[in-house]
């Protein structure tokens, strides 16, 4: 197996892949039709100059895959609007305003999800200090209250129906990925044979997050005991960046070795991926791989694998 420097996420009735600064958006229609749409993308961390710094790098790559994960989900669901298409004034408003609302939609993401599963675990462990004045075993309880409240979370999301198509199409992205990593021709029937988990998932990135995220809490106040509430709340905020840099780390490093080490950080992720991937029917897959032979020559990646 071999890395073969390609990502993507589900969109809806649809997959998006990118490739160095290339991606596509493959959507199948209600016609049954497939429509793709490729765009030229430079990354922020190409922008600022950071991509070789590590850490650095993974901040940016972070942000930089939310903004065009909601780029490309709302493109996916401009196809499933019921309103007529607006006259070319009208859409023109219509663009600006989808902008600012996918800037305002990612700040507000990243305000909640620090909220929820940065913040919240640790008012949460609070309630334990009637049993307890040790900061270490707070942490700790802490730490699990987060991974539980994530865990929870992706449970709870996963029984709903339209999510779970979503979920479809994301095994669809793992499946296609995997196919073209084993150096196998890419179609529907080969890649139906390869496994939905993939190492460098968002979802493993996320759980790794919330282990890192552990880890640097408790020895960060165990090395700086901070007594003002205010001030634990602010300093978690101030890390979530170098816990995010050091968790792409980690995953990038995941996707391109293959080790016991390697095996033993992806299982949890793996774990997860069981409810945030679902086994794709066939017509799922040939719209992941419109979405890949748009931007990625997989027959050239071949021939360097057999080199």
């Amino acid at each position: 197996m071999k890395y073969a420097n390609i990502g993507g996420q589900a969109v809806m009735e649809g997959v998006m892949m990118r490739h160095k600064n290339r991606y596509a958006v493959a959507v199948r229609k209600s016609d049954r039709t497939i429509e793709v749409m490729t765009e030229e993308h430079i990354s922020y961390g190409q922008k600022f100059h950071v991509s070789d710094i590590p850490v650095i790098r993974g901040v940016f790559a972070f942000i930089d895959s939310m903004v065009l994960g909601m780029q490309t989900l709302t493109w996916s669901a401009s196809f499933f609007d019921e309103e007529e298409k607006p006259e070319k004034e009208d859409r023109e408003k219509s663009e600006t305003s989808d902008k600012l609302f996918m800037a305002a939609t990612v700040a507000l993401s990243l305000i909640l999800s620090i909220g929820l599963f940065m913040v919240l675990p640790f008012f949460i462990s609070g309630l334990f200090r009637k049993a307890t004045d040790s900061s270490l075993i707070l942490g700790i309880v802490e730490g699990v209250v987060r991974v539980l409240i994530f865990v929870g979370y992706i449970l709870g999301i996963s029984r709903m129906k339209d999510i779970q198509r979503l979920f479809m199409y994301h095994g669809a992205e793992h499946k296609t990925i995997n196919c073209i990593e084993h150096g196998e021709e890419l179609t529907p029937e080969n890649a139906a044979k390869y496994s939905r988990f993939h190492k460098r998932c968002g979802t493993s990135f996320l759980f790794i997050v919330m282990f890192v995220s552990i880890l640097f809490f408790l020895l960060f106040f165990q090395i700086f005991p901070v007594e003002s509430m205010a001030l634990k709340v602010i300093f978690r905020i101030l890390m979530v960046p170098v816990i995010a840099g050091v968790s792409y780390e980690i995953i990038q490093w995941a996707g391109r070795h293959d080790s016991g080490l390697v095996c033993l950080v992806s299982k949890p992720g793996f774990w997860m991926q069981k409810f945030t991937t679902r086994e794709p029917d066939a017509e799922m897959l040939e719209v992941a791989i419109a979405s890949i032979e748009a931007i990625y020559d997989w027959r050239e990646f071949q021939k360097e694998l057999t080199k």
